[in-house]
C-alpha cells in the first residue's frame, strides 16, 4: 500500500518536472531575434514585456460602469487648439475677394506720346478702343457722339466713324498714320477739311464723305482710287484747278447732290465712274473728256457717266463723247 503512493507520487514530482522542462525550452524556442527585440523596446519602459497574467492588474474592468468609463474618457481627452488654420470661407460665383479700390479724387488721364492699341484716349479722357471697337487693324466708331476724330493706334489701317458729330478734319488727326487706307466719316457735320489733313497720307485709297456740310476739297493723297463726297454742299469754286489731274490711280468719283455748276477736270485716265447726278450743271466745254487734237478712243475704262437731273442739254456737246465707250446718262432733248 505505501509502496503505490509511493509510485504515484513519485509520477506526479516527474510529470511536474517535464512540464517545467517543457515551458522553459518554449520560452527559448519563442524568444525574439537580436534585431527585432529591438523593435519592441521602449524607450521609457525598457525592456519590460507584460505579459497575459499581469494585465488584471493594470485595470480592472470589471469595477467601472458604462457611464463611468465614459465620463472618464471624456476627461482624458486632450484639449486641441487650432490656431494656424482660419475657418473655411464659402465665396459665391460672383463674390469679388479683392478689396475695392477707392479712386483718388486727383486721378487725371493724360494723351500718351505714342498711342498704341488701347492707350489712344478721346476728348472724353478714355481710351479710344474702349469707345470705339477696334478688331484687328480697324476701328469702329460708329455713332459713338465723337466730336472730333480720336487719336488712332499706329496700325488702324480702316477707319469708320460714322454717324457722329465731327465738324472738322484737322491737320493732325491722322499724323503718322502711314497704313490708313480707308477713311469713312459717313453722315457727320464736316464742315472743313485742313488742306494738309489727308494729303500726307500715302496707303489712304477710299475717302467716303457723303452726308456732310463740306463746301471745298482739301488736297488729295496721289494714291486714291474711290472719292465718295455725294449729298455735301460742294461748289465748283471749291475744287482746286487740276485737283484730279495728278490722282493717276483715281477710279471712282462720287460728287452727286451737290452745288457744281461745272464738270471738274481735267480727269484722270483711270478714272472708271463719274457721277454728277442732280448738279446744277449747264455747260460743258468740248474736252471735259476727250482730246479734241487726238480723236481716239483714249477713255475706254470710263463706261458709267451720269448727269442725269442736271439743267444741260447733252445733245448741244457731241463732240465731248466720241473718246468714250459709251455716252453719259442724262437729258439730251
Amino acid at each position: 500500500m505505501r509502496l503505490l503512493a509511493f509510485l504515484s507520487l513519485l509520477t506526479l514530482v516527474l510529470q511536474e518536472a517535464e512540464t517545467a522542462s517543457l515551458q522553459k525550452e518554449r520560452m527559448r524556442t519563442e524568444k525574439p531575434p537580436h534585431g527585432e527585440s529591438e523593435a519592441y523596446t521602449d524607450p521609457h519602459m525598457g525592456h519590460y514585456v507584460p505579459s497575459l497574467d499581469d494585465y488584471g492588474e493594470v485595470i480592472d474592468l470589471s469595477n467601472y460602469e458604462d457611464n463611468e468609463v465614459l465620463a472618464d474618457y471624456g476627461n482624458q481627452l486632450p484639449e486641441v487648439k487650432v490656431t494656424s488654420l482660419a475657418p473655411p470661407i464659402r465665396i459665391g460665383p460672383t463674390q469679388n475677394t479683392e478689396a475695392p479700390r477707392t479712386p483718388s479724387a486727383n486721378l487725371t488721364m493724360t494723351r500718351p506720346t505714342k498711342p498704341g492699341l488701347l492707350e489712344s484716349s478721346t476728348s472724353q479722357s478714355l481710351p479710344t478702343c474702349l469707345i470705339c471697337v477696334c478688331l484687328g487693324s480697324s476701328v469702329y466708331c460708329d455713332d459713338s457722339d465723337l466730336d472730333n476724330i480720336p487719336p488712332l493706334p499706329r496700325m488702324t489701317t480702316y477707319l469708320y466713324a460714322r454717324f457722329n458729330r465731327i465738324s472738322r478734319i484737322r491737320a493732325g488727326d491722322f499724323k503718322g498714320l502711314t497704313r490708313l487706307k480707308r477713311i469713312d466719316l459717313s453722315s457727320n457735320s464736316i464742315f472743313s477739311i485742313d488742306n494738309d489733313a489727308l494729303h500726307l497720307l500715302p496707303a489712304l485709297q477710299d475717302l467716303i464723305l457723303p452726308e456732310n456740310q463740306l463746301v471745298a476739297l482739301p488736297m488729295l493723297p496721289r494714291g486714291i482710287e474711290l472719292l465718295d463726297v455725294r449729298l455735301n454742299r460742294l461748289r465748283s469754286t471749291g475744287i482746286q484747278p487740276e485737283a484730279f489731274r495728278a490722282l493717276e490711280k483715281l477710279q471712282f468719283l462720287y460728287l452727286a447732290d451737290n452745288l457744281l455748276d461745272s464738270v471738274p477736270g481735267p480727269l484722270p485716265l483711270s478714272l472708271r465712274s463719274l457721277h454728277l447726278q442732280n448738279n446744277m450743271i449747264e455747260t460743258m466745254p468740248r474736252n471735259t473728256f476727250c482730246d479734241t487734237e487726238e480723236h481716239r478712243h483714249t477713255r475706254r475704262w470710263l463706261e458709267d457717266i451720269r448727269l442725269d437731273g442736271n439743267p444741260i442739254n447733252l445733245s448741244l456737246f457731241p463732240d465731248a463723247y466720241f473718246c468714250l465707250p459709251r455716252l453719259p446718262i442724262g437729258r439730251f432733248t
